[in-house]
């Protein structure tokens, strides 16, 4: 079982963990550098996503089979072409939940931490 990255940030040990033991992943699949630059820097100045998408939906097209998982956190808009997507091509899009731990130093200083606590369909 595949997952398919769409993602800004990198995976850390939890969700890898998570994604391995609960949807029995084996495989991470992460968007090459120039797909990985587009999809963290999508412009506010575009009107229409549906170009901007092509390449990502490509890219499940070639390589994803029914049943692959897609981990989709980004911009609003590109998500929710993406997830209407994977669910029209029978993949899982989900997204990663979390637990807010919220501390104080001495200094009143905010400090929020984020563990991840499980993966949730869309």
């Amino acid at each position: 079982m595949k997952m398919f990255l769409f993602f800004s940030h990198s995976l850390n040990e939890d969700q890898i963990n998570d994604a391995k033991s609960n949807l029995k992943v084996d495989k991470f699949i992460k968007l090459e550098p120039n797909l990985q630059t587009l999809f963290s820097n999508v412009s506010p100045e575009i009107t229409d996503l549906s170009d901007f998408a092509k390449p990502f939906l490509e890219l499940l097209d070639k390589t994803a089979k029914k049943g692959d998982y897609a981990l989709i956190q980004g911009d609003f808009g590109l998500c929710y072409i993406l997830i209407n997507y994977c669910l029209k091509l029978g993949l899982i899009p989900v997204y990663s939940t979390t637990k807010r731990d919220v501390k104080v130093d001495k200094d009143g200083v905010k400090i929020s931490t984020f563990k991840h606590v499980r993966f949730r369909k869309y």
